[in-house]
């Protein structure tokens, strides 16, 4: 059997677009472990993570794009692993949100998780090879600190992104590069 856990999630699924994409990114993935490269598992991994958290398996969402992280970083590309950061910042927000009226603790710990996941993509930002694209990881970072109640942090993070597209080190967008910036956001 594959290193993932498909089969006994699959049958509490309802049928739909969401366990249709699942299924999919589950078969990719099961191709991709056939002969293991670095950026396609880390691609295969990523999606099944996304579909997972689609479906609001949270925690098999984690498992997936933490295994997914880690082939990220062996590929040396700061851009992939702080998407996948920022990702896994997001899910822990999520996860704190869904646990906080029934298991404190645990919603304590994914919080915690969450910050710590934003402060390392915020680190990670000025590696990116866009500059527009370290201003949307700010953004994204700022955005999880935020719901966390870290407002002061959010608002540094913000004031940085700020600034840098007040600079001069980020050029203006062409109507192009604008309308797919603001498709990723």
């Amino acid at each position: 059997m594959p290193a993932h856990d498909a089969a006994p999630t699959m049958p509490t699924l309802l049928a739909g677009p969401a366990r249709d994409a699942l299924v999919s990114a589950l078969e990719a993935l099961e191709a991709a472990e056939q002969q293991p490269h670095p950026l396609v598992m880390s691609l295969a991994l990523a999606e099944a993570g996304h579909c997972y958290r689609q479906v609001g398996a949270l925690s098999q969402a984690e498992r997936y794009l933490q295994r997914a992280l880690r082939w990220a970083l062996t590929l040396g590309s700061a851009d992939g692993s702080v998407d996948l950061v920022c990702e896994l910042a997001e899910l822990a927000v999520q996860q704190a949100d869904a646990l906080a009226a029934t298991d404190a603790p645990a919603a304590r710990a994914a919080r915690e998780r969450a910050r710590d996941r934003s402060f390392e993509a915020a680190s990670l930002a000025s590696r990116t090879a866009d500059p527009h694209w370290e201003v949307h990881v700010l953004l994204r970072a700022s955005e999880v600190l935020d719901r966390c109640g870290d407002h002061d942090d959010a608002i540094s993070l913000q004031c940085r992104a700020l600034h840098l597209l007040v600079s001069d080190e980020i050029p203006p967008l062409d109507a192009d590069a604008r309308g797919a910036s603001q498709a990723l956001m």
